[in-house]
């Protein structure tokens, strides 16, 4: 498991350390930082993915597009490097990433495993020295596997291209390749801890099973034209109906469907990004979406989660006050935007206990409902 995640000279970081759980909440103020931190993952992901004997870090890719090297290097530090620093499982790894400034890809100018520091190298794989042992491989599968959701996915389609299912393993940053994920793994066993009971324990079934939490009466067809080689996927709501085009269905189900199916298409130890898994919920839908959150990383799949739900959170907190995720599985991590008129640290850690209970909550961390109700009452400020 990625026990820690550590950046220099990224983006808006000029150092950040940041602890990670097998669940890690990341929340904050707009342009604070948050997606930074799982694009700093993504682009490990996708160089991997995409270049395996690549000595250059791929700024743009299926995962994402970030540019050229001035804009992923932080603009104050005046320097044409960044680096990245992963702990996994009692691993230390480190990388120097550097370039010519209008480069759309950047120079691997070290590469260090547990110390093991390799400068300028001329031969990498999965941008790590090659023959380091089981743990480098370990870490490179899973980094490879990573499955990155955004929070502008597809809008509702009324057919869905078939993928080939050698090349398309994950639902993509859009949700993009959901439906052939599904259609393609509907036979697929789903991890132990998440099978709903009631249901059989594949993955089409357990994914109609999970949705149906989320939207009572919820139910799925796949359908295959095999002459267009496409997938149109029919939804509805109610038992009392037949299958709707999804278009006819609102937005929610089809960008919460994406969430769902990578959710229940990894395998344990894999990992998932998600940001903003309550879109288009309503506040109920959103504390689900946290217990899912949570049930996902207790089944041994590792989430990290950028979200601006107090909802979401909250779900969160039920679980481990429940029982289903242990307190010291949460790691809770607050961003604040960058400035020069305070010393207030870019990022603040609430610790959540056994009870749900968090111990701190800084200015702005989920405090707008206690300033507004203030406000009506008469006695807060505008």
């Amino acid at each position: 498991m990625l026990t820690q995640l550590e950046v220099r000279f990224f983006k808006c970081f000029e150092l950040l350390r940041l602890p990670l759980g097998p669940l890690t909440l990341l929340t904050g103020l707009n342009a604070s930082g948050k997606s930074s931190v799982l694009q700093a993952l993504v682009l490990l992901h996708q160089t991997m993915r995409e270049h395996e004997w690549s000595t250059r870090l791929a700024l743009n890719g299926a995962g994402v597009r970030l540019g050229a090297t001035l804009d992923v290097v932080d603009e104050e530090s005046g320097r044409d490097s960044f680096e990245i620093l992963l702990e996994d499982d009692g691993n230390a790894y480190e990388w120097v990433f550097g370039g010519d400034r209008r480069d759309m890809s950047m120079q691997v100018q070290r590469a260090s495993v547990n110390g093991r520091t390799v400068e300028q190298p001329r031969e990498l794989r999965y941008l790590l020295p090659p023959d380091e042992g089981e743990s480098v491989e370990s870490l490179a599968r899973r980094l490879q596997g990573l499955a990155y959701i955004t929070a502008e996915r597809i809008a509702p389609q009324e057919a869905h291209v078939l993928e080939d299912s050698y090349t398309v393993s994950v639902v993509g940053p859009r949700g993009e390749h959901t439906v052939s994920v599904l259609h393609w793994g509907r036979d697929e066993p789903v991890l132990d801890g998440l099978v709903l009971p009631g249901v059989p324990s594949v993955r089409l079934r357990q994914v109609e099973e999970r949705m149906r939490t989320l939207f009572p009466g919820f139910a799925l067809e796949l359908r295959q034209a095999l002459q267009a080689n496409t997938v149109l996927l029919g939804l509805r709501t109610s038992e009392a109906t037949g299958f709707h085009n999804p278009i006819h269905t609102g937005f929610g189900l089809t960008q919460v469907l994406p969430v769902v199916v990578s959710a229940l298409t990894l395998a344990e130890d894999g990992i998932l990004l998600v940001e903003n898994p309550e879109v288009h919920l309503h506040p109920g839908g959103q504390a689900q979406m946290g217990q899912f959150m949570a049930e996902v990383a207790s089944a041994g799949v590792q989430v990290l989660v950028e979200t601006h739900s107090d909802h979401v959170l909250n779900g969160v907190r039920r679980a481990v006050k429940a029982g289903r995720l242990d307190a010291d599985q949460v790691a809770i991590h607050f961003f604040r935007p960058r400035s020069d008129e305070d010393d207030q640290a870019q990022v603040v850690s609430p610790v959540l206990d056994g009870s749900g209970n968090i111990d701190d909550w800084p200015e702005g961390f989920f405090d707008q409902f206690d300033k507004d109700t203030s406000y009506f009452a008469g006695w807060g400020e505008d």
